[in-house]
């Protein structure tokens, strides 16, 4: 869904449908300051400045993140 768009009606719907873990992942999603520091840590993976093991620990450790299997 569009960042826009987000108080249309079919979209509060499926907010309130969510369960906590999803309504995290929509709060993050639409966050510009977690996209922007998602972006750095994806490009710089990219470049190979960033272990990627290291680096999703890292912006877990910052944004409080749990990424379960």
């Amino acid at each position: 869904m569009p960042t826009p768009f987000w108080r249309s009606e079919s979209a509060q719907d499926r907010l309130n449908r969510l369960d906590r873990p999803g309504f995290a992942f929509e709060f993050l999603r639409r966050n510009p300051n977690y996209r922007s520091d998602w972006s750095q840590t994806r490009h710089r993976v990219a470049q190979g400045i960033l272990d990627a093991h290291d680096a999703q620990a890292e912006l877990t450790r910052r944004w409080g993140l749990c990424f379960c299997p």
